[in-house]
């Protein structure tokens, strides 16, 4: 009987986890936002930071973080498909000494924190004009590398693309103890506010999959894509082991179609961003999904109608935890106060139905900084 109880202690631990609310906060690597803070910084200076963004975390009372491990199609871990980011060293493809992947885990377990490894799916390029390893995607699939602007942006139309990103997290999930794999709001490149939608240059693909027998619009097409995407990736991450979660941050109006009256909609993600999350919810493949209400309570694009819709049974009949993502770094960019964080963190708990809720905070750096003393109303949840 004894030696029963530690499995006992751990499947008692992961049904724990399993219920509890997910308050995490986002730390990013792209352009250094977050961790580390500048390219090139020696070892034990990327450990310090990385150290006290976990210290904060678990001051601020959160139980996990979105480690953003593969910010343009790299890797903030060991790995044998994809080259070393360039915002550890400065150099794509240089080792920076340590793997900063295992460092935040083992810190982070260390704080009773979990980490949700992050990942841009088709990001291949924050910047064109920047040097690429030779063993980098857009490398090795040139024909499916696009350049938008100033970006670099993989078809999420080629069937080769979407395997390469499942075997990246197969990867991560064999390889590391995560809690979890977490994909942000980047499928189809988002429209510019004066130019509107971008030119996405797929015909290609959409050609071929047209002579294969194909019948799709070109819109739909693109939003099966994305489907294919989550649906492999669902399958991947739930196969790898019990416990492992598997979410998705998008942006936070669905549709103009679906939208509240008293909404008002700017960007479309269905029409525009070509990404359905509705669908995803009502076939189960995520195990919560995070939108980004990044706006004012109140306003045109209110936090708790849009909150609201987003939990109605009619939305997500299976009842999917709905973990809102929360804006704080409008504290600074927008001049918002810490009572409309507080809020909205209020009004997370009361909006139904909610059988399993919780939030993300976009992004660590205020919380780390305590902006405008917003940790009090953090740490009161």
């Amino acid at each position: 009987m004894q030696s029963l109880l530690p499995i006992i202690a751990t499947l008692f631990f992961l049904s724990t986890q399993a219920r509890a609310d997910l308050q995490g906060a986002w730390i990013a690597s792209v352009h250094n936002i977050n961790f580390p803070s500048k390219e090139g910084l020696p070892v034990e200076v990327q450990k310090q930071q990385a150290a006290r963004l976990l210290d904060a975390a678990k001051a601020a009372g959160l139980n996990a973080v979105m480690l953003q491990v593969r910010p343009e199609s790299d890797s903030l871990y060991i790995s044998s498909l994809e080259p070393w980011s360039r915002y550890l060293t400065g150099t794509q493809g240089a080792n920076p000494g340590y793997d900063p992947l295992a460092y935040f885990i083992a810190q982070a377990k260390a704080r009773g924190l979990q980490v949700h490894a992050w990942i841009n799916p088709y990001r291949a390029g924050a910047n064109s004009s920047d040097s690429r390893s030779s063993s980098h995607i857009s490398r090795r699939f040139p024909q499916y590398c696009y350049k938008v602007g100033t970006v670099l942006w993989m078809d999420p139309g080629s069937p080769e693309i979407r395997r390469h990103i499942n075997s990246v997290v197969r990867e991560l999930v064999s390889n590391y103890d995560i809690a979890g794999v977490h994909l942000d709001d980047y499928f189809y490149p988002y429209p510019k506010e004066k130019e509107g939608l971008p030119r996405f240059p797929d015909d290609k693909t959409y050609a071929a999959y047209r002579s294969s027998g194909g019948k799709l619009s070109k819109a739909d097409w693109r939003r099966q894509n994305v489907h294919f995407l989550i649906r492999d990736l669902s399958q991947t991450v739930h196969s790898a082991r019990t416990g492992l979660q598997f979410g998705v941050s998008p942006f936070g109006i669905h549709s103009k179609d679906t939208a509240p009256s008293n909404i008002k909609v700017g960007v479309d993600q269905y029409h525009e961003l070509f990404s359905d999350p509705v669908t995803w919810l009502r076939q189960g493949w995520v195990d919560y999904l995070s939108p980004q209400l990044y706006w004012k309570d109140r306003g045109p694009q209110s936090f708790s109608t849009l909150l609201g819709w987003w939990r109605d049974p009619q939305v997500n009949p299976r009842g999917v935890p709905i973990v809102p993502g929360i804006a704080l770094d409008r504290l600074e960019s927008q001049g918002w106060s810490a009572a409309e964080i507080d809020r909205q963190l209020t009004l997370e708990k009361t909006i139904s139905p909610r059988p399993r809720g919780g939030f993300l905070l976009w992004n660590i750096g205020p919380v780390s900084k305590n902006t405008k003393g917003v940790l009090a109303a953090i740490r009161a949840r």
